[in-house]
């Protein structure tokens, strides 16, 4: 570390990634670049055990324009080193404390009090923060603090008051895995009002999140714009209700493992929501499954140009027509792990697109075939850049005679473990007009070593090529395809 810091005169920006638990970065370390680096303005320490509070001090006493500290799993850090640093560099803009067990209230309460232009806080795991530290930090940055991130910790319904009364500039809002904050907290933080700018906020494995507290942020942060809620097993159809009546610039909504959200619920989502909704992504919900009895108006949802169902088992063909009914201007759909989906489901939603499909996602989708392919690159061949099949167990040469035929800007194409053969690349890689980017063949079978002639003509344009579990691809002729594509990253 000496010899590095005195090398560089003037470094600004250090990251310390890993250290050897007897032989690794130390206090001296610290000290030698605290004394060659007054102006360092960035600092990240990240697992390393040596390090202590004299190291910070000296970070503290010697670089006066630090902006950003990010200390992750160092666990002879305390208070005290935190503190040095707050006092040393008051224009400290960025903080991550994340698993350091020796950091506690007073710690963050000496940046707080020091640090009044801080920016953006991420506190996560530390045992001993609570309360009274993320209050005091959040009331002294209430003029400046943009971004809060807070994860794993023993706060409580208080620090969302706190936040929703003095978080005046707060835009960015991640809360994770706090077991403590019930409902009343997030519906005080809410109707304070004090989130008038609030943008986008991420929920995630909070018990406190219920349709009454989500109503309250709806009403209450009038500029929300992007909501991402993940474990919420209480959320359910009435919170996509408030959504539609209050949040009017809502342009995305994610949703992963919310059990309690319904097709119906969605449906009718889309039917209520703003022009200005742009995105959905549904992950893993066990209640987005076919409905008996569709509802009488189907919406019709212009805005709405990325679209993501992604692992949900109840999911199936009609559901998919339907949707594609609904949403005919998709630009990018990611139908990833929908294994009970078919050509049935997914043509209607092709031949209802009025708009270009720009990327597609149907990975694990084990029951698509080359019919769906070709009917995708027939309509939308001229706007298609990324396309993946991964895991696509009946898709064959046959899709690839389509791409060939009718892509002309395709850029990135996964053929991971399909059936598709040598003639498939053969063909793949005679058309000119084709400028892949990125192509996988990994676990394709069929593949063999007779495709590696094909390979090396793909031109300068292939800067990725991944050709793993291609078992009938030896060892030497990767060698010789790394010769003839020099400039491309192969993976084998």
């Amino acid at each position: 570390m000496a010899v590095v810091a005195g090398s560089h005169s003037g470094l600004e920006k250090l990251s310390v990634r890993g250290s050897h638990p007897t032989r690794g970065v130390t206090d001296r370390g610290l000290l030698a670049v605290a004394r060659a680096s007054p102006n360092l303005r960035s600092l990240a320490l990240w697992d390393v055990p040596l390090v202590t509070d004299a190291g910070l001090a000296e970070i503290g006493a010697g670089c006066p324009s630090l902006e950003r500290l990010d200390i992750t799993r160092c666990p002879l850090v305390t208070n005290k080193g935190l503190a040095a640093v707050a006092q040393g560099c008051p224009n400290l803009l960025s903080l991550t404390v994340e698993s350091c067990s020796g950091v506690g209230n007073d710690g963050l309460r000496a940046v707080g009090r020091c640090c009044t232009k801080l920016q953006a806080v991420n506190i996560k795991n530390c045992v001993h923060i609570g309360d009274q530290g993320i209050s005091s930090l959040v009331c002294s940055a209430t003029a400046s603090l943009a971004k809060i991130r807070l994860q794993g910790l023993n706060i409580t319904d208080a620090s969302l008051a706190v936040i929703g009364y003095y978080g005046k500039s707060v835009t960015d809002l991640t809360l994770a895995r706090l077991s403590a904050v019930g409902e009343r907290g997030f519906w005080v933080m809410a109707n304070a009002a004090g989130l008038q700018n609030l943008r986008f906020m991420s929920v995630t494995s909070c018990p406190g999140v219920t349709n009454l507290a989500l109503a309250s942020v709806a009403k209450f942060c009038p500029s929300l714009k992007q909501l991402s809620l993940r474990k919420c097993g209480h959320v359910t159809d009435a919170s996509l209700k408030a959504l539609t009546e209050s949040a009017r610039l809502l342009e995305s909504l994610q949703l992963e493992e919310c059990n309690g959200v319904t097709l119906g619920g969605i449906l009718a989502f889309l039917i209520n929501c703003s022009h200005k909704f742009r995105s959905l992504s549904l992950v893993k919900c066990l209640g987005i499954k076919d409905i008996c009895s569709p509802p009488a108006q189907l919406p019709f949802c212009k805005s709405l140009n990325f679209l993501a169902i992604k692992d949900c088992p109840g999911f199936t063909d009609a559901s998919l027509a339907m949707v594609g009914m609904i949403c005919p201007y998709l630009e990018q759909v990611d139908l990833s792990g929908l294994g009970e989906v078919t050509d049935r489901g997914l043509l209607p939603l092709i031949k209802s697109s009025e708009g270009t499909l720009v990327k597609i996602d149907l990975s694990g989708c084990k029951n698509i075939t080359d019919v769906a392919v070709s009917s995708l690159v027939k309509g939308h061949g001229k706007s298609l850049k990324q396309v993946s099949l991964e895991g696509c167990s009946k898709i064959t040469d046959a899709s690839l005679f389509a791409i060939s035929e009718n892509c002309t800007e395709l850029a990135e194409l996964d053929l991971s473990n399909s059936m598709v053969s040598d003639y498939g690349v053969a063909t793949l890689a005679s058309a000119k007009h084709l400028k892949l980017r990125v192509l996988s063949l990994s676990g394709c079978s069929k593949v063999t070593q007779n495709s590696v002639s094909f390979l090396g003509n793909m031109g300068q344009s292939l800067e990725g090529l991944n050709l793993q579990f291609c078992n009938m691809i030896g060892t030497h002729n990767i060698a010789s395809l790394e010769k003839q594509l020099w400039w491309c990253d192969i993976l084998a």
